[in-house]
């Protein structure tokens, strides 16, 4: 399996990786086939001038992944992509922006690319519903979907979920 430059550039060298101190909203996301992990963090503030004057913007973005090569380096990317855009923007960040932005990553490994969005989603998601504003339409249906899957992942793997929980929780991943 070949990787480019770009993608072992960014498993060797991640760009915002780590846990974030008080994050205003998490998105965890996981590939129940390959085992795959992500969690992104998102502190977002208010823009102060310009066209997008008090819109909330993403001001910092950190991410903890448990993956292959793919994974990393495509949690990279979503941070680099994301990071100073208004939420509004970064909902139109897609698997395709991340796949080019990678200069491409193996077929068997695309699904990578899709976890990462997936996760920035979540968090936005997460981030809206707390602070009781307007949650789009395509990100409600984008939620239902992950949110199936992660019910599929907790009842097929109840007792290791609950110790995963635990552990992270403690701060010990």
């Amino acid at each position: 399996m070949e990787y480019s430059e770009k993608v072992l550039g960014h498993f060797k060298r991640p760009s915002n990786y780590g846990r974030m101190k008080n994050p205003d909203a998490v998105g965890k996301v996981g590939n129940i086939v390959c085992g795959d992990v992500m969690w992104l963090y998102i502190k977002v503030g208010k823009s102060a001038s310009g066209r997008k004057k008090g819109e909330d913007f993403i001001k910092d973005i950190k991410f903890e992944t448990f993956g292959c090569v793919a994974a990393i380096a495509s949690s990279s990317v979503i941070t680099d992509l994301a990071k100073g855009k208004t939420l509004r923007e970064a909902l139109k960040i897609s698997k395709e922006d991340v796949l080019k932005s990678l200069k491409g990553l193996p077929p068997i490994k695309v699904h990578c690319s899709l976890l990462s969005v997936d996760a920035l989603f979540d968090a936005i998601y997460n981030y809206l519903k707390a602070n009781k504003k307007l949650i789009p339409q395509n990100l409600e249906k984008n939620h239902s979907r992950t949110q199936k899957e992660k019910d599929l992942i907790k009842e097929k793997y109840k007792k290791w979920v609950k110790l995963e929980e635990t552990i992270y929780k403690k701060g010990k991943i």
